[in-house]
């Protein structure tokens, strides 16, 4: 999953302070979940209701505060963002007409609507 994807969502709630998603240190690859804190606890609250359960690349994603969302920091609320797709990656971007298009920069291809890719 791309930081911007996940970004661009989670934008479209209210401004966004930071995000954070958790990588495999052998692999490279994010976990599946993430972190997103909002300037406000209002926005925060506006995502959970407006994002949690829609589904990003045909899986529903789960959007909840986060357990480690301290009340004493003068910051606005961390939301916990799971379930979402390991396999896709900044390489997977959709043309204006929804078809998948996969480049592999190292190797200069890039992979048509039929592609497919394992994780």
């Amino acid at each position: 999953m791309s930081e911007d994807v996940v970004w661009e969502l989670f934008l479209q709630a209210g401004p966004l302070v930071n995000l954070y998603l958790p990588k495999d240190r052998v692999s490279g690859l994010h976990q599946g979940y993430g972190f997103v804190e909002y300037r406000s606890e209002e926005d925060a609250d506006y995502a959970i209701k407006v994002l949690n359960m829609i589904k990003l690349y045909g899986k529903p994603i789960r959007v909840n505060k986060s357990s480690s969302d301290k009340k004493t920091l003068d910051v606005g609320a961390n939301l916990f963002v799971g379930n979402l797709d390991r396999c896709r990656s900044s390489r997977h971007r959709l043309t204006a007409a929804g078809q998948l298009l996969v480049s592999d920069r190292a190797r200069g291809l890039t992979l048509g609507p039929k592609a497919s890719l394992s994780c």
